[in-house]
């Protein structure tokens, strides 16, 4: 017996989109319709996987392609939004490139919210935050998540510690030494937050402010020197091991 092929195949392309979705019809334009029409190659019947970060991943089936737009079927529900685990990562800008990485990563490892941290030895105070949402879209269209995390407004620090929620732990990786990473979100609350400050590190009238805040653990990420950008996929992946939805 012929087995019967899935559908829509796991190839469909997917699409982050802005608009609400529901059964009904959709307008694509502009680089995601070039996307489609002239990379995918997408012809009349064809499937689009949809997301809008609020209500799932739904079915779209091409039903007029043009050169510049398409309009597509949306036609059933194919997942449910995922659950999302409360984590903040408030990371210190980095050089672009690196920046780059750090966001594509911290949304294929499920936070829910990156908020870049102004500090004394960030070298990059001015942030596309465009730029980075697009990277955010990206990882999520191609990892398959149907939320898309939130990209919060630059913060200094100053302000970060002076109006951090009561109910939110917060874990700093501190490089004068702490506690054992895992340990510490084992036992930590379902609300969290990892703070990784710049490549030079917090100077220490930082670290004593961090200190001095009653929800902050300081944590240590092991015996070796890591890069910025390493220590925060390596903290989120830490923290998503004890607490999150592996």
């Amino acid at each position: 017996m012929v087995a019967t092929p899935a559908w829509p195949p796991q190839s469909t392309p997917r699409l982050f989109v802005e608009q609400p979705l529901g059964p009904g019809q959709i307008r694509i334009e502009g680089a995601q319709a070039h996307y489609l029409v002239s990379v995918m190659r997408t012809k009349v019947g064809d499937p689009v996987k949809l997301f809008d970060g609020v209500s799932g991943e739904w079915l779209g089936v091409a039903s007029v392609v043009g050169k510049r737009d398409l309009l597509l079927d949306v036609t059933e529900r194919l997942r449910e939004r995922e659950h999302v685990p409360d984590l903040w990562l408030c990371a210190a800008p980095l050089k672009k490139g690196r920046i780059d990485w750090l966001v594509e990563k911290a949304c294929e490892l499920g936070v829910a919210r990156l908020v870049p941290t102004l500090t004394r030895r960030t070298v990059v105070d001015r942030l596309n935050l465009e730029r980075l949402r697009a990277h955010m879209v990206e990882a999520a269209e191609q990892c398959g998540r149907t939320a898309v995390p939130d990209l919060a407004e630059p913060v200094k620090l100053s302000g970060l510690l002076r109006d951090w929620p009561e109910d939110r732990t917060l874990f700093f990786a501190d490089e004068a030494g702490g506690v054992p990473a895992l340990a510490a979100m084992r036992d930590g609350g379902a609300a969290a937050a990892i703070l990784i400050g710049p490549e030079g590190g917090f100077d220490d009238a930082e670290r004593d402010a961090i200190r001095a805040l009653p929800q902050a653990i300081g944590v240590s990420l092991g015996p070796r020197i890591l890069r910025a950008d390493t220590a925060a996929a390596a903290a989120v992946s830490l923290w998503m091991a004890a607490k999150g939805d592996w």
